[in-house]
Order: structure tokens, then sequence, then C-alpha cells
């Protein structure tokens, strides 16, 4: 049996959850807070396998109830984010704080059509509530990197055969303490970064703000059309996907449309793929996330010999986009962020020569 604590200071919002996950006989609502600070004293009283939490609360808020039971007694916690800029803020510090996930809810959530996310939630519930955590201090076994090590024999090793002229970055759960750390760590590279990190469009206006903020980085949301410059990371917008093209020589450009033959938005793999295409000289990187995507755009960077960095899964907060990249043998190198981030350094840091373009045709 699962037991869920549910944290909201809202009574309506509790019996929302409740009535989301009651159908469902592995899952029980053992407890419910209606501030964090009660919260924190049932998480110690009831060890629960799994925790709700409310972003806007009272007396303790969302981000101060994760910092604490995070560091008393960790917990995966599934943050419940109204699709407000202040809550998407929110809900982005408290993912980089230890939260494992979060549910977007409609702003007025009178109207809450439980029926459209109680399948999200209480899939979420029971892929953490059987996935312990792995605390961000925590280091890889001997046995873990002996694991590592066997990697050897599947990888292709593959060099940039030319200056890089863009990194390519697909990412979903837990990405917004591994983006932020790596960006931190790589520094200015001389040539511009897309990321598509899986967020709705809510989120990402200020996730790419929050980014500028801590890393003092030109990191901005990208919008169709525009021109992306050397030294500049664009976030891809959410709940939508975006492509790479060049509009004309020595520029990439985006263009931002909705694929509906992709099941996530925005699509990594239609990212990698047209970076595949269009670019002379691509890195693509994958990092932690739950599914496959980035997986078939990697195909085609391998195709053509272009590196694929992966993530190693051992220090991921969900190791599925990697290791399914892994399992398919498109991969050069499976690094861990510190790693990644001082082979982008070394290839492309910001002390290199300025990128040189060639017009290409855009297939």
């Amino acid at each position: 049996m699962i037991k869920l604590l549910v944290v909201d200071d809202s009574a309506f919002m509790r019996m929302a959850i409740a009535k989301m996950v009651e159908s469902n006989p592995d899952i029980e609502v053992v407890g419910e807070a209606n501030n964090g600070e009660i919260a924190v004293q049932m998480a110690q009283q009831l060890r629960p396998n799994v925790i709700t939490m409310d972003v806007e609360m009272p007396v303790v808020n969302g981000i101060q109830a994760v910092q604490r039971i995070m560091g008393s007694v960790p917990c995966p916690i599934i943050m419940v984010s109204s699709l407000t800029t202040q809550s998407a803020a929110v809900t982005i510090k408290a993912l980089e704080l230890g939260a494992v996930d979060f549910i977007a809810k409609c702003s007025s959530f009178v109207q809450l059509d439980i029926v459209k996310i109680e399948k999200e939630l209480q899939e979420k519930i029971h892929y953490w509530a059987k996935h312990p955590l792995k605390r961000e201090f925590e280091k890889i076994s001997a046995n873990k990197q002996r694991e590592s090590q066997g990697y050897a024999q599947i990888l292709s090793r593959r060099q940039p055969v030319k200056t890089v002229d863009c990194v390519v970055i697909g990412v979903s759960t837990g990405g917004p303490r591994t983006v932020l750390e790596l960006l931190k760590l790589m520094g200015k590279l001389s040539c511009p970064v897309v990321i598509a990190q899986h967020m709705p469009k809510e989120f990402t206006p200020g996730f790419a703000e929050h980014l500028a903020f801590e890393t003092g980085l030109d990191v901005v949301e990208g919008h169709h059309g525009m021109v992306m410059s050397p030294g500049q990371v664009v976030i891809a917008p959410g709940g939508i996907d975006s492509q790479i093209r060049r509009p004309f020589e020595k520029h990439f450009a985006l263009d931002v449309k909705k694929h509906e033959q992709s099941l996530i938005h925005p699509s990594a793999d239609l990212l990698f793929q047209s970076a595949a295409r269009i670019c002379e000289s691509p890195v693509a990187i994958i990092l932690t996330g739950m599914g496959d995507d980035g997986t078939k755009g990697a195909g085609e960077f391998f195709e053509r010999c272009y590196p694929v960095i992966v993530q190693e899964p051992t220090t991921c907060v969900v190791d599925g986009m990697p290791g399914a990249a892994i399992y398919q043998g498109v991969v050069s190198e499976v690094l861990d962020v510190a790693q990644i981030a001082g082979k982008l350094k070394n290839w492309i840091g910001d002390h290199k020569a300025p990128i040189q373009f060639k017009t290409i045709g855009i297939n």
C-alpha cells in the first residue's frame, strides 16, 4: 500500500486529490495538512511514501516545507502548482530544493476537471513510491562505477570534427536542478545552446528568467523566428515544439510550431533532428527524464557521426531518457553533469574562436 500525505491550504483541493486517488486500491491517503508547518510534523510522524505539496500556503509555504522535509525525512514530493507566473516560479525553486515532480492545475480550481489530471497524478504517485530518492550528495558506489565502465564497450567516443556550432539539450523530470547545475559549471559557450525541457507553456518564461538570474548567462525563452546568438541559452517554449533553421548565412533561428505526432512538447526528438540536418557540427545532450524522448533524434546524430552525450543514469533523478538512448546504441559518451560541463567548456568555451557558419540547404 502506498501511503500518501496531501498538503494544501484549500479543503476543496485536499478533497479533490483524495477523490483522484480513491479509485486506486494501491494508494491510501494517510494524512492531510493545511499548511507547511503541519506537513513537516506529519511527514515525520507518518513517514508517507509520497507527498503532494501545494505551492502557496500560510505559516510555512511549499518551498520551506520541501526544504525541511528533505532535510529531516526525505520523501518524494510532487508539487501541485497553479498555472500562474508566481506559482511556476515557486515550483521551479521547489524542484531545485528536492521536490521530484509537479502536477499543473487550472488557476480557477473550482472548475477542476478531476478526470483530466487524475491519471497523471496516479501514475506519478506509483512511480515515485517505487523509486527511492537519489540524494544530491550521494556518491556513486564502487559497484555503480564498475557498471558505468561497462558502457565503454558500446560507445563510439565521437569528437566534433569541426568547431561546434550548436548544442541541443533534451531534459524532463529532474531538469530544473540539473540544468541549473550544468549551466553554472559550463559557463558561457561560443555557440547557441537550445534546451527542450518538458514543461507547460506557463512555466518556461519563469524558468528562463530564473536560470538567467542564477547563472548570469544570457538565458531567454525562445520564440518563433528569433535569431540566436553565440553564447545565448534558449529555453524552448513549453507546450509547443522548437526546431532549428538557418534563415541566412552565419545565423540560426527557431521555428516554433506544435507537431501533433509528438506526444510530449517541446519535443527533444524534433529539436535534435533539426539540428542534425541543419547544423554543420552540433552536439546533443540528453539529461535526466522520464520516457525516451531524444533517442530518435539522437539516432540522426549517430548516423551523421555527431557526438551524443548522455547523463550517467545513476546520477539522474529519472534515468529513462538517457537509458533509452544507451539501450538503442546511439550514444558517444556517458558522463555525469560536471563531466558534461567540462567537455563542453573544453570543446566550445567562450575563449574559443568565434563560430563561422556556412550556408547549407534545409532538408
